[in-house]
């Protein structure tokens, strides 16, 4: 048998692309054989998975899980919305988001925890998956939302199955009320998320820099209407006024009724449950967000490959 080193294990990952510890493996299994390892990996769907992994996933689904005080959303990605379709990739992310509350929201700890669909790791589950499948595909993000007691509200758009969907909200009532009350509005907080995207619950967890950001802006417009200093700083007043009613979640106009604020929704469902209610946090997922996808010439490809 031909001792694996290092350098062994490094040619196969250059010539196949997949990960260190598959390639010693397979190594170890063809008694160092390299042609054979290529071979074997490419049976296991690993050596496919690398050369996929270079590109862009930026469809897919997020997973919602609610249970009590605990809510946790994840986002797993696809390359296309045909894939996000398939019966195969939509239990594959159910099984993920099953063990999303378990790990914390946290994506590392998520990956290395084991689908009792398939017996291994999330990580190894999604190359299997992408072998099989054909696509690249990413476990991108996990969030959990935790009370002390109430519940944990959650909402999803464009569900295209129980638990999945494109936008996820989760949002955290800590309150004594009564539970049945709390998570319909909880629901309906979370539907008012989706829909106005608020940066934050409250003013003060503005971040300060944001704050101070917008209130410059603001300053540098008014001066250019050559208004005294006294007028502006009451101009600025108001644009900031307006800024949160933007961006706050409790200062913004309750989807549901506009003749009312999102706080005084609450102050509603606060008197419905029996005891005051405060909303705690908040978390929105959107489908490929911040991705930057590639934009494809089919023409310059043909040409590229056409040229000797």
């Amino acid at each position: 048998m031909a001792e694996i080193t290092a350098a062994l294990v490094k040619e196969l990952r250059e010539r196949t692309g997949a990960g260190m510890m598959d390639c010693k493996k397979v190594l170890i299994e063809t008694a160092g054989d390299i042609e054979g390892s290529i071979d074997l990996l490419r049976k296991k769907g690993l050596a496919a998975a690398a050369k996929k992994a270079g590109r862009t996933a930026s469809e897919g689904l997020i997973g919602m899980a609610l249970e009590g005080t605990e809510g946790a959303l994840v986002e797993v990605n696809s390359e296309t919305d045909f894939v996000a379709r398939n019966d195969a990739f939509q239990a594959l992310v159910t099984a993920i988001t099953g063990e999303a509350i378990a790990a914390g929201g946290d994506v590392e700890t998520l990956r290395a925890a084991t689908l009792p669909t398939t017996g291994k790791s999330v990580a190894d589950s999604l190359t299997d998956a992408i072998g099989v499948i054909g696509e690249n595909m990413n476990l991108r993000r996990a969030v959990k939302v935790t009370v002390p007691t109430g519940v944990v509200g959650g909402y999803l758009h464009q569900q295209v199955a129980p638990g999945l969907g494109r936008i996820g909200v989760l949002v955290g009532l800590e309150s004594t009320g009564d539970k049945a009350v709390l998570a319909e509005f909880g629901k309906q907080l979370a539907m008012h998320v989706a829909a106005a995207n608020p940066q934050s619950v409250a003013v003060a967890d503005l971040d300060p820099a944001v704050i101070e950001r917008e209130r410059a802006i603001f300053a540098d417009q008014a001066r250019e209407s050559g208004k005294p200093e006294s007028i502006i700083e009451k101009m600025v007043d108001g644009r900031l006024r307006k800024f949160y009613e933007e961006s706050v979640l409790l200062e913004q106009t309750w989807v549901i009724d506009t003749d009312k604020k999102v706080k005084e929704a609450v102050a509603d469902a606060a008197k419905a449950a029996g005891a005051p209610v405060k909303v705690t946090r908040f978390e929105r997922l959107a489908l490929g967000e911040g991705i930057v996808k590639e934009e494809s010439d089919l023409a310059a490809e043909v040409a590229k490959l056409t040229t000797v």
